[in-house]
């Protein structure tokens, strides 16, 4: 049984399936026409006012499960029509109000913004209101509580706001494409756009690797997100899809320790930031660009993998598969000449069920070439392990190694604020916007802390003990 942690996700997952399936097909001409009345197939309404306004989303979904607006750059699009459930919030005033003698809360206002009905409860102003929050810090029963969208709640960027018609708007100067925003959306009204057709298109292209060879690279949070198969079997499921070949990201996670390792080491910089997870890079990019040249040179897990790939192989197409809505842009933005297609696992999924494959019935292919320290990179605190092991590796034991795990965005923004300020005793910080890490992303099918004791489980069975051993063959790069 698949597994899925919102009805959104399952939504979302069956617009993909069908899209996939026509694409496979070579009837996209015919999506928006049949599609809608596919996933719609009640005669009555049982999410929105009515099946016509359902099946009219239904359209969007399969616009941005087709690539979504050329016009907008960004990976995360809102679909306005879905936009339309949410309160509008700020700070409201509940039951819990006592009516009491102090009116801590009018004081504490400094826009005159509260006053008090007949029955001495307190009123908010909205026109007068700053959405500051004195009055909630200092009232004694609770009482008054930030009714904040999901949306806005979930970005910690603050890249969203809303519009005229109180519809979400996303800042693209401020994004950074993580995708929290898409995840905790009730409605599913914000979406990251899908590339699966082009994923599509290249696997048929390749008229079974004949033509050029088709690879994927797949982020080691895999393990455990296919609750119903082995890790072994949703291999096969991949390159039954049609794939030549499946490597792990873990090993360009062991490559960019080994590499991150000598930089850190060798840099004549206070500290470095990593580079792995593409919403922090670009976090840095937008909000602290006085630290860019901090940011470790070397490529992440995905792009160094897949530079070695096409290196030995020029002509094929790498295509990668993970947890991260980022992925998408990093792909587009700065690593399009070694990745030619990112996925999430949620349209791993969709592929698999659009070609109607049993893959929990499937024998077990091996994926066996990474360390435990690469494949750890995709919980927090993982990357700063695996670094500190390739410093010991190298011999450079004498090095005095101060890693700092900043484990989401709000914890990378502190360290970067005293980064900047000059105040962090750290030389390394190893920066993740999700929290957890990548199995934190927001292209996971579930999340939970089973997640993170799967990844480390799958760590431990790796056969390469040392990244040194893990790396040996790539000893050119």
């Amino acid at each position: 049984m698949k597994k899925f942690d919102t009805q959104v996700q399952f939504l979302k997952y069956r617009v993909l399936r069908e899209v996939a399936r026509y694409a496979w097909a070579d009837r996209l001409n015919r999506a928006h026409a049949e599609i809608p009345d596919i996933i719609v197939d009640s005669k009555e309404a049982t999410m929105r006012c009515c099946i016509y306004k359902e099946k009219a989303i239904v359209g969007e979904r399969i616009d941005i499960a087709m690539g979504g607006d050329d016009k907008n750059p960004n990976i995360i699009e809102v679909m306005k029509i879905a936009c339309d459930e949410c309160p509008l919030g700020g700070y409201s005033v509940t039951e819990n109000c006592r009516g009491c003698l102090a009116h801590r809360c009018q004081d504490a206002c400094r826009r005159d913004a509260i006053s008090f009905d007949k029955h001495h409860r307190a009123v908010i102003d909205k026109d007068r209101c700053v959405e500051c929050g004195k009055c909630a810090e200092v009232c004694a029963y609770s009482a008054i509580i930030n009714h904040r969208r999901p949306c806005v709640k979930a970005c910690k960027v603050n890249a969203i706001t809303m519009d005229d018609e109180d519809k979400a708007v996303i800042n693209n100067d401020k994004c950074i494409a993580c995708g929290a925003c898409s995840y905790m959306c009730p409605f599913g009204a914000i979406m990251d756009k899908s590339f699966i057709v082009d994923a599509i298109n290249l696997l048929k292209g390749s008229e079974n690797n004949s033509k050029y060879k088709v690879h994927a690279v797949v982020a080691p949070s895999v393990a455990g997100q296919f609750s119903y198969a082995r890790l072994g079997q949703v291999i096969s499921g991949i390159k039954a899809l049609g794939f030549y070949a499946v490597e792990e990201a873990a090993l360009g996670a062991d490559m960019t320790a080994f590499l991150e390792s000598k930089e850190l080491a060798e840099t004549d910089k206070t500290f470095l930031t990593t580079s792995c997870c593409p919403a922090f890079v670009d976090y840095i990019h937008k909000q602290f660009p006085t630290l860019v040249d901090n940011i470790s040179h070397n490529l992440s897990p995905m792009a160094q993998i897949a530079s070695h790939i096409k290196a030995q192989d020029p002509d094929c197409k790498v295509i990668f598969i993970g947890p991260c809505t980022a992925k998408k842009a990093e792909v587009r933005d700065r690593v399009a000449q070694y990745v030619d297609c990112a996925l999430t696992f949620e349209e791993l999924q969709a592929l698999f069920d659009s070609r109607d494959l049993n893959i929990s019935a499937m024998e077990d292919s091996d994926l066996s070439n990474a360390s435990y320290y690469g494949r750890i990179f995709a919980r927090s605190g993982g990357v700063a392990d695996a670094v500190g092991q390739a410093i010991g590796e190298h011999g450079l034991g004498d090095f005095q190694y101060r890693p700092l795990v900043a484990n989401g965005i709000e914890e990378c923004r502190m360290a970067l604020m005293r980064a900047s300020k000059n105040a962090l005793p750290n030389n390394l910080i190893e920066g993740m916007a999700c929290r957890d890490g990548c199995i934190g992303g927001a292209g996971c099918l579930t999340h939970g802390d089973r997640n993170r004791s799967e990844v480390d489980k799958y760590g431990r069975e790796a056969g390469a003990k040392t990244i040194y051993d893990a790396t040996e063959r790539l000893r050119d790069l």
